[in-house]
Parts: C-alpha cells; structure tokens; sequence
C-alpha cells in the first residue's frame, strides 16, 4: 500500500480541480471564483483537490484578526479526496498546501474554513492540522429546497428559496495562522474542541458522532498520525499531472 508520504501535491488548472471537486465533494459543487487550486497526486495520477479563494464576505471575517486588510487572508473553500490516495492524505496535503501558500504567496496571514457540521463533519482534519476553533453555530445558512437540492443562503443570493428547509446541524470556523505573529490579534476566543461534544455539534460522515466515534476522535486528536484518509467514493477517470500544472498569481 503507498503511503502518504508518496503523494505530490502542487498548483493544478482551475478546471481541474473542479472536476475533482464536483465527483468526490458531498455537495458536488466546485467553487467558482476560487484563485489557489492545489491537486493532489499519486503516481502521476491526480486523485485529489483543494480549492482556495475569497469567501462569500470577506468585510464580515477580516475583523477576525485584528488589523487584517484585503489580502491577508483566504479561505479553504473545498477538498476532496478519492479512495486510491492513502491513509493520512488529508492532513499531509493542507500541510504541504500551507507551506507553499507561505513561500510563495506571503502576503497571505491566515486562512479561514467552515465545517458542515450538518451534511458532513465537524472539523477533525482540521484540527489535526493546526487550526484553531473559533465558532460553533447552529446551522441558519445550509437549506434544503423543496427539490431536494442543498444549498447556501446568503446575503447576496437571488435564488427563490420559497419553501427551502434549514438542515439541522452546526457550522463551525476555524482558522489557520501562517504568521503566528497574527495570533495575538485574534478577535475571538479560541474554542477548546471538547466544546464540540459539550454543544452536540459533532458528526462523522454525515452522521452525528456515538459515543465510541466521541472517544475515537478524541485519541485522533491526542495523536493525530492515526488518522484516516480518504473516504471510500466511486472512482474518477485519473489525469495525468503533465497537462495540469499551473502557476498562479494573486493581488
């Protein structure tokens, strides 16, 4: 079996990692305007996406950081991994994505992403890779419409939502400090994760966490190398990384 340490991960072509994204993401929905997008590989063969960018509103989170102005910061929008890349990939490839956004965009101080804690998970991946928790909210923006089809309320959305249904659940923030400087001028107070379980926020693969997934996940984050991987989905058609890199630049 390859092992995490095998994996590349590098700047890929938007469409890309949108493909990646829209077969393997549980809402199968790529983020549009995102400006970093990083595939994930194993043996040449791209398995894996994360797409980065500019959240919905940036004026309501820059004031999550003390003095953060337009380009500091960005948000983790998606990720998704199919079931060929190995145990721990997740955690490997937003470490090596950090380090390449530090070196390379180092105008960028921090990064925010939000867990759906009520489709998907609560967050375990990132904390396990060094963010921190900074809310815990009981979900008002994640719907259902009357077809059936999920999707995001937000201030700037001219979708009908006449008859949509907010999901049960929770959304959590967290956040990544790439300056470690920025840390002192957080806002907020960081959450200390056992307030998850405390709130009954917690949920693992779309499903509301028992008491031994409780347990389990604690010791995952009391030693975060045994964490698992990718989630078994059906396969996509592999692409060879030679027609997929990309360089990127960002304002």
């Amino acid at each position: 079996m390859p092992s995490a340490k095998e994996i590349q991960v590098k700047l890929i072509k938007k469409h890309a990692a949108a493909a990646i994204i829209q077969k393997y993401h549980y809402s199968g929905k790529a983020t549009q305007n995102s400006q970093l997008n990083f595939g994930v590989f194993i043996n040449d063969k791209l398995e894996g996406a994360l797409q980065f960018g500019p959240p919905i509103d940036r004026r309501k989170l820059l004031p999550l950081v003390k003095g953060s102005k337009w380009g500091d910061m960005i948000e983790l929008n998606r990720m998704a991994f199919g079931p060929l890349l190995p145990k721990f990939s997740e955690s490997r490839a937003i470490a090596v994505c950090m380090r390449i956004i530090k070196k390379q965009y180092s105008q960028i101080k921090w990064v925010v992403s939000f867990a759906d804690g009520t489709q998907c998970g609560d967050g375990t991946i990132y904390r396990a890779s060094g963010f921190v928790l900074t809310s815990i909210n009981k979900n008002s923006t994640i719907a259902r419409l009357p077809s059936g089809e999920i999707v995001a309320i937000h201030g700037t959305s001219k979708r009908d939502m006449s008859g949509a249904e907010r999901l049960a659940g929770h959304q959590l923030r967290y956040i990544k400090f790439l300056d470690e400087s920025e840390r002192q001028n957080l806002t907020v107070p960081i959450i200390p994760f056992e307030e998850i379980d405390k709130r009954n926020a917690g949920m693992y693969l779309g499903k509301k966490k028992s008491i031994k997934q409780r347990r389990a996940k604690k010791q995952e984050l009391e030693s975060p190398s045994n964490l698992g991987g990718a989630i078994p989905t059906c396969t996509l058609q592999s692409i060879s990384s030679d027609d997929l890199c990309n360089h990127v630049t960002i304002d």
